[in-house]
C-alpha cells in the first residue's frame, strides 16, 4: 500500500512514460559477479540525556534534541498482559485501549479535540510486559501535551459505553484472528514454550475472556498497577532537562503510588521435544513454527544470541530463506526471531510451505539449527549480520519519538544507558567464538517445541519419514489452552482459554468445506483469486476496520488533505535497468501530480478534477480519452480513499478465500471503478497487497507492499512492487513523504489557462 496517495495515479504515469523513453537512455554497467562493498558507516553520536527521580517514585529521563521544535512524550507502566489476571486474560489490552477515550473530566471526543488543536497525536496501548502512553506535541504545547498524558494515566473514566465498544472491536478482531493459521501457530508455539508462564496466555484475551472482563476488572487493574512508582517518564526533544523535569513535577509529581509490585513470576518448563498439529480441514498450507525458550533482555549473552539468530534466520545473512526458498522453493519466505522479555524470552524459526512440502520444510528447518551448533560460521555471515545491525541503528534514532523507544527500554530492561553509546562496539565485538558457543548453550534441537497448523490429512504420513514418528493431532475446534493436553474436555467456564468459541469453531469448519477452493500457486502475483462463497459481510467490515486501524487510525486517515512524496521508480526496460526519481504532490480529494526526471528531461503529469495533461521538453502532449479513463480509475483505486469509501458504505466490502493463509483477502466494489481485492496481514492488519483488472478482459495486476514505516502516526509502505501482463516490473522507493504540507500554488494548473 502506497502512502495515502494515488497509487494506481503513478503505476500508470509511470507506464506512460515508459513508452516515451529514448532507446539508448540510461544504459548502466551492472556487476555481473558480486555486489559493490557497503559504504563506510557513518559516525553516530546519542544525544545527551539526564534522569531524575521524583519524590513519588516517578523515572523521568530528558533528552534534549533541537532539529525540530516538536517534543515526544513517553510514559510505560510496568504491568502488561503478563500481569493480567489469571482467568482474564485480555484486562491490560482492553484497559490500554480506554485510557484515551475519556477520563473523569474529559469525554473521548474532547480528548480527540485536544490533541488535535496543538497539531499533536495521541496513542495508547499494552504490551507482554507493559502497558504505554505515547504523545507528541510542538515545543509550545509541552505543557498541554504533560496534562493531558497526566490525566488519563491517572484518571481513566472507563465509562460503560466505551467499554462495550472497544470490546466489540477486539471480538470483531479475534474473529478474524481465529481464522488466520499464522495467529494460531503462534498462540499454540508460545503457550507450549511458556507453558502456564504468564507470557504463556494470549495478550489480546479470548472471546471468552473479553466477554466477561468488567468495568470491575479495569479499574481493579488500574489502581494494582498504574503509579507513579511503577511508571517511567522519557521526554525527548526540543526541550532542556530543568524545563522537562519541571513541566513532569507539575503534571505528575502528586500522582499517588500503584497498589501492587510485579511479583517474580514461575520459571517456564525447561526445553522438551513436543510436535503439535493443530488441524484445519481444507488448508492448503501449513504453518510451521520451531524454537524453544530463550533468555531475557537483561542477559548478557543478548547480543551474541540475537546475531547467532540472525545467521539462522534474521537480516544481513538468513540462512532458512537461502535453503527454503532460494534453493528448494519450498516458500516464499523463511524467518528465524529472538523475542527477549523481562523474565525469559524465545527463539523461534517460522514460514509456511505447501501441505504436501511439511514434512520436507520441517526437516531442513530442524537441520539448520543442527548446523548452527555443529558448525562454525564463517567470518563473512557474522560480518554481514553485524553490518545489518550496525547499519541500521542510525535508522533507530533519526526522531524524538525513536530516542525516547531507545532510552525507555534500556531503562525499563535495566541496561546501562551508556550501552547506547557503544552499540557499534559492541556488535562488532562479537565473534565467531562466541555465536557457536551460545547457539551451543541456548538452541536445543533436539528438544524443539514445533508446531504445525495445517489439514493434517494431507502431511501426517510424510511426518515418519522425516524423522518426527511423534506428534499430537488436535482438532481446530478442540483446542483449550487452559489444558494440559490442549483438548477441550468440558463446556467452556468463563474466562477459560479456549481460542475458538464453538460457534466460531462451527463457522471456521463450514468456510473450510465452503471456501478453501484456492490452491497454491506458483504464480501467486498473477494469480486471480476465486471464491467459491462469500464470507459474512460481517467478516468484511472487521477486515476494512482492522486495515483502517492498522494504516493509522480512522481520524488519521481522514485529515489528510495534501501529501508530497519523494521517490524513486526502479525499471526492467530492455535497454537496461533505469531508476526515475520521482516527486508527486497531492491535493485531496482530486488533483495529483507525478513530476520525473527522465533521460531527456522533465516530464509532469497532472490529473486534475477530471482533466488529464502531460508536459514534456517538447510542450503538452494529445491525450486519448482512453487514456484519460485509465488514468482517472488509477485515481480510484487510491486505497486510503477504498477504505474510508468502505468504512462508510460507499463502497461494497466482501470477504473472499485467500490463497495464502497468512493474508486474508476482501474485494471491495464501489461505483465507476473495477473490482479491487486487498490482501491483509492477518498479524498486522496492514495490506500486503493489492490486485485488480485494469479494464475488463485485461489481465490482473499485482501489487505488493512491504518496508513499512511509521510516518506522523500513519503506516507507510516504503517499498512497492508492481507487476503486470506484458509489461516490465516497477519498483517504487520511498525516499520522504510529507503528509498536510503546503503545495506550491498553481501546481494543478494547465500551461495556458
Amino acid at each position: 500500500m502506497a502512502p495515502p496517495v494515488a497509487r494506481g495515479m503513478w503505476i500508470v504515469l509511470l507506464l506512460s512514460l515508459l513508452l516515451t523513453l529514448p532507446t539508448a537512455a540510461q544504459q548502466k554497467d551492472w556487476p555481473s559477479e558480486r555486489p559493490p562493498r557497503p559504504l563506510a558507516a557513518h559516525s553516530v553520536k546519542f544525544p545527551p540525556y539526564a534522569f531524575k527521580t521524583l519524590s513519588n517514585g516517578l523515572q523521568v529521563i530528558a533528552v534534549s534534541h533541537h532539529e525540530q521544535p516538536a517534543v515526544s512524550l513517553r510514559l510505560i507502566l510496568r504491568a502488561g498482559g503478563a500481569q493480567d489476571p489469571e482467568n482474564r486474560p485480555g484486562v491490560a489490552s482492553l484497559a490500554a485501549s480506554l485510557l484515551d477515550q475519556g477520563t473523569t473530566s474529559k469525554n473521548a471526543e474532547q480528548i480527540a479535540t485536544t490533541i488535535d488543536s496543538i497539531g499533536g497525536a495521541l496513542g495508547t496501548g499494552a504490551g507482554v510486559d507493559l502497558s504505554f502512553i505515547n504523545c507528541v506535541v510542538m515545543k509550545d504545547s509541552l505543557d498541554v501535551g504533560l496534562n493531558l498524558v497526566a490525566d488519563i494515566a491517572q484518571h481513566p473514566a472507563f465509562a460503560k459505553e466505551e467499554i462495550d465498544r472497544q470490546r466489540q472491536q477486539i471480538l470483531s478482531g479475534l474473529k478474524v484472528s481465529y481464522d488466520d493459521p499464522d495467529y494460531l501457530a503462534d498462540m499454540v508455539f508460545d503457550r507450549l514454550v511458556y507453558g502456564f508462564h504468564p507470557y504463556g496466555r494470549p495478550q489480546s484475551g479470548t472471546p471468552e475472556s473479553i466477554a466477561a472482563i468488567g468495568r470491575d476488572d479495569l479499574v481493579a487493574f488500574h489502581r494494582k498497577w498504574f503509579g507513579a512508582n511503577n511508571a517511567i517518564l522519557a521526554i525527548v526533544g526540543d526541550v532542556e532537562p530543568d524545563e522537562a523535569f519541571g513541566g513532569a513535577e507539575r503534571a505528575l509529581g502528586k500522582w499517588g503510588p500503584a497498589g501492587a509490585q510485579v511479583p517474580k513470576p514461575s520459571d517456564p518448563p525447561p526445553p522438551t521435544r513436543r510436535l503439535v498439529i493443530i488441524d484445519r480441514p481444507g488448508a492448503v498450507q501449513t504453518e510451521i513454527r520451531v524454537g524453544n525458550v530463550g533468555i531475557p533482555r537483561k542477559h548478557d549473552d543478548f547480543m551474541a544470541l540475537d546475531l547467532a539468530t540472525k545467521i539462522l534466520g534474521g537480516e544481513g545473512a538468513n540462512r532458512l530463506h537461502r535453503v527454503l526458498r532460494t534453493e528448494r522453493g519450498l516458500t516464499y519466505g523463511a524467518s528465524a526471531d529472538m523475542h527477549a522479555l523481562a523474565e525469559t524470552g524465545d527463539i523461534v524459526a517460522q514460514t509456511n510451505t505447501r501441505s504436501e512440502t511439511t514434512g520436507e520444510t520441517l526437516r531442513l528447518m530442524v537441520d539448520e539449527v543442527w548446523k548452527l551448533l555443529r558448525d562454525r560460521v564463517s567470518e563473512r555471515e557474522l560480518g554481514d549480520a553485524q553490518a545489518y545491525l550496525t547499519g541500521s541503528f542510525p535508522l533507530t534514532i533519526e526522531t524524538p519519538s525513536q530516542i525516547a523507544l531507545q532510552i525507555l527500554n534500556a531503562v525499563f530492561y535495566g541496561l546501562d544507558l551508556n550501552q547506547l553509546q557503544t552499540y557499534r562496539e559492541r556488535v562488532n565485538a562479537v565473534s565467531v567464538d562466541d555465536v557457536q558457543r551460545v547457539a551451543r548453550l541456548y538452541l536445543h534441537p533436539d528438544r524443539l517445541t514445533i508446531v504445525l497448523v495445517g489439514d493434517a490429512s494431507s502431511f501426517v504420513k510424510q511426518l515418519p519419514g522425516a524423522g518426527f514418528d511423534k506428534f499430537e493431532r488436535i482438532s481446530v475446534a478442540d483446542l483449550d489452552l487452559s489444558s494440559v493436553d490442549l483438548r477441550r474436555h468440558a463446556a467452556p467456564a468463563a474466562g477459560r482459554l479456549l481460542p475458538v468459541a464453538l460457534s466460531v469453531a462451527r463457522s471456521v469448519r463450514l468456510r473450510a468445506t465452503l471456501r478453501r477452493t484456492a490452491v497454491a500457486s506458483e504464480a501467486v502475483h498473477t494469480a486471480d483469486v476465486r471464491a467459491a462463497r462469500a464470507a459474512p459481510d460481517d467478516d468484511a467490515r472487521a477486515l476494512i476496520e482492522r486495515a483502517i486501524a492498522a494504516k493509522g487510525g480512522l481520524a488519521r486517515l481522514r485529515k489528510i488533505r495534501t501529501t508530497r512524496v519523494e521517490a524513486i521508480m526502479r525499471v526492467q526496460a530492455e535497454e537496461g535497468p533505469l531508476e526515475i526519481p520521482t516527486v508527486t504532490s497531492i491535493e485531496y480529494p482530486d488533483r495529483f501530480r507525478v513530476e520525473a526526471q527522465m533521460a531527456g528531461g522533465a516530464v509532469v503529469q497532472v490529473y486534475a478534477g477530471g482533466e488529464y495533461w502531460v508536459q514534456g521538453p517538447r510542450g503538452l502532449a494529445e491525450v486519448t480519452p482512453a487514456r484519460r479513463d485509465e488514468i482517472q480509475r488509477g485515481v480510484q483505486r487510491d486505497i486510503v480513499r477504498l477504505l474510508l469509501r468502505a468504512h462508510e458504505g460507499a463502497a461494497t466490502a466482501t470477504a473472499v478465500s485467500s490463497p495464502d493463509p497468512a493474508l486474508a483477502a476482501v474485494t471491495l466494489r464501489a461505483d465507476g471503478t473495477s473490482p479491487v481485492t486487498m490482501f491483509i496481514d492477518r498479524g498486522t492488519g496492514l495490506i500486503a497487497r493489492l490486485q485488480y483488472k485494469e479494464r475488463v478482459g485485461g489481465g490482473m495486476t499485482d501489487e505488493e507492499y512491504s518496508d513499512y514505516r511509521a510516518v506522523d502516526g500513519i503506516q507507510v509502505p516504503f517499498r512497492t512492487v508492481v507487476r503486470r501482463p506484458d509489461a516490465p516490473v516497477i519498483e517504487r522507493v520511498v525516499k520522504d513523504v510529507r503528509y498536510n504540507t503546503r503545495l506550491t500554488r498553481g501546481l494543478f494548473t494547465k500551461p495556458g489557462d
